[in-house]
């Protein structure tokens, strides 16, 4: 049976579909090569142009890259605006010169070599320049490694290239060959629109969203908080698509706006299967479309191209990362990881073709080498973690943990604070592996006999070879606000049978880690100071039966506080619990 004779049935097409993608998956899972090559594989098998067993390929392409804007909503919900604002500058600084001068290598090279005319090249070349966020992101979420200052670099990059699709669409219009579109606005209003979208969004996060989430949470519907969610992220791409703008971004406004959201856990794990499911589907239709004559006809143009992207990719962002502050293995690491094309390079293609910029066998045979680069990624990801995994020792005479006898607890940070944790745990002969990244903290402890290995213990890599698939707790007492949440979350996935203990700065880094299943927090001046108040009580006359029961009302008071700001999001909600002058604990009453 052909894909012509099931054509009209599409549950036999999501048979075929996932029964590929549950082979080819497993089975590149197995051999270490990632679950995208294995989904781009297992589309080019059962496409058109392999054993034609399902068909479509566009359709599923266009309902599959909703699995695109639920990815940059997660990405959003993941991402406070003033974490955005401190990014501004690799946002707008080192992705736009990523954009611009690998855009302009790319199409010099296909001008000069290739013998397409200038606006063809560029139609061409300036796709090319993007990477893939379907790829890029997941994988560096998995690995832990999406909020390391190496993550937040290659997201700002990632972030800029979603929001240039609309300057790049309005570039390759300007060299159109074709009739005005009449339909179509100008550029310059479609700059307007993309602004006065962007306040819209988030206008309607702040006073829409944030309210009807309030009003779901209190009636405890869980399937119409899941309903709400994919509203959520459908509308606003909706929305931007109407203004023909970039989908995917105004789906990452809309995560951003419910950034401080007290909901923002259940929606990311009410939205997360969809977008995985979607994905999936995405890079199936991908290597569907794959043109298989193409390659056969011309399979050293593509192979050699192909190569060539990812060469020239690689060494533009290498002298950008040195540019911008990075070590050389850093930056070569951050350029290997990027040097792929990237889905929205077929949306590109065909808007060149529709401008009759390029036939529609080049946008087809295009297709194929950014279809090639991109089954590159899992191999270049895994060299980019060579290149940018920092030594274990940064001198000859500091040990790694991966020296260390297993333990049944591993303290990370051996400052004051884990100090004090690790000798109470060792006054119960508790085994216990001490890990720090300070060279000098190092030095000190062991002058006073204490064994402390070197090691970034937020590292998953790290932590096991630390012993933490047998330990009984992972306790982190590390100075400042970290470890953050995602490095948390892949620890508790990662190492479930552990108690995973915190020590957090203050109390919005204690409502960020809302909703991890931790087995305990506290906060870095909390007990202290409760500790210097009742001192300063009893100096000043108090007996410890009213010292204790003031203490007890703070500790109720502080809590219920504590609840109200995480449900609101805001820091003043609660503020009617605090004791303050004119209104004091009062007297107990008698009987």
């Amino acid at each position: 049976m052909n894909a012509a004779d099931h054509g009209g049935l599409p549950l036999l097409d999501g048979v075929v579909l996932l029964g590929a993608a549950l082979v080819f998956v497993l089975l590149f899972r197995r051999l270490g090569l990632g679950a995208v090559l294995g989904y781009l594989v297992a589309g080019a098998l059962i496409g058109p142009q392999g054993l034609g067993l399902a068909s479509d390929a566009q359709t599923k392409l266009g309902i599959a890259e909703l699995g695109i804007v639920l990815l940059l909503f997660l990405v959003g919900l993941e991402l406070h605006p003033s974490r955005l604002w401190r990014l501004r500058r690799d946002i707008f600084g080192l992705g736009l010169l990523q954009v611009v001068l690998c855009g302009v290598a790319l199409s010099a090279v296909l001008f000069l070599f290739t013998g397409f005319s200038a606006p063809a090249a560029l139609g061409l070349g300036l796709p090319l320049a993007l990477s893939s966020t379907a790829q890029v992101l997941p994988m560096l979420s998995s690995a832990g490694r999406l909020n390391t200052p190496f993550g937040e670099r290659t997201f700002s990059v990632l972030l800029f290239q979603d929001l240039s699709i609309v300057p790049l669409i309005t570039i390759i219009a300007a060299l159109s060959r074709a009739p005005a579109d009449p339909s179509a606005p100008p550029g310059w209003l479609l700059g307007l629109y993309t602004v006065g979208a962007v306040v819209g969004l988030v206008l309607a996060g702040r006073y829409i969203l944030n309210p009807l989430f309030r009003l779901i949470g209190g009636l405890g519907e869980r399937e119409l908080f899941v309903a709400a969610g994919l509203f959520t992220v459908l509308a606003s791409a909706a929305v931007m698509q109407s203004l023909h703008l970039s989908t995917a971004l105004g789906a990452f406004i809309a995560g951003v706006m419910l950034a401080d959201s007290p909901y923002r856990h259940e929606l990311e794990a009410d939205v997360a299967p969809f977008r995985t499911i979607l994905l999936g589907l995405f890079f199936l239709a991908v290597g569907m479309m794959l043109d298989l004559h193409a390659i056969a006809a011309r399979p050293f143009f593509v192979i050699g191209l192909a190569a060539a992207v990812v060469a020239i990719k690689t060494g533009v962002m290498l002298l950008l990362g040195r540019l911008f502050g990075m070590g050389w293995r850093q930056a070569l690491a951050f350029g290997l990881l990027l040097s792929q094309g990237g889905e929205f390079a077929f949306v590109l293609f065909g808007q060149a073709a529709s401008a009759q910029l390029i036939a529609p066998e080049a946008a087809s045979l295009f297709g194929a080498v950014v279809t090639l680069s991109m089954a590159t990624t899992p191999f270049l990801m895994a060299l980019s973690r060579r290149f940018n995994r920092p030594p274990i020792n940064p001198r000859d005479d500091l040990e790694g943990p991966e020296l260390a006898a297993k333990a049944s607890a591993i303290v990370v940070g051996y400052g004051r604070f884990g100090q004090t944790v690790a000798q109470m745990l060792f006054a119960k002969s508790v085994s216990v592996t001490l890990i720090d990244n300070n060279p000098a903290q190092i030095d000190t402890s062991t002058a006073y006999g204490w064994k402390v290995y070197y090691g970034d213990g937020q590292r998953i890599d790290l932590l096991r070879q630390a012993g933490a698939d047998e330990a009984q707790a992972i306790i982190f007492c590390t100075d400042g606000d970290g470890p953050d949440r995602e490095a948390l979350k892949q620890v508790l996935e990662q190492f479930r049978h552990a108690a995973v203990l915190v020590r957090t700065f203050d109390r919005r880094h204690l409502i960020r880690l809302d909703g991890l299943q931790l087995a305990g927090s506290v906060r870095e001046v909390f007990e202290s100071a409760i500790c210097m108040g009742r001192l300063a009580l009893s100096a000043i006359g108090f007996d410890k039966a009213e010292i204790e029961r003031v203490e007890t009302s703070y500790r109720e008071r502080d809590e219920v506080r504590l609840g109200l700001q995480s449900e609101a999001g805001d820091l003043n909600a609660g503020r009617e619990t605090i004791f303050r002058k004119g209104s004091p604990l009062l007297p107990e009453t008698g009987p």
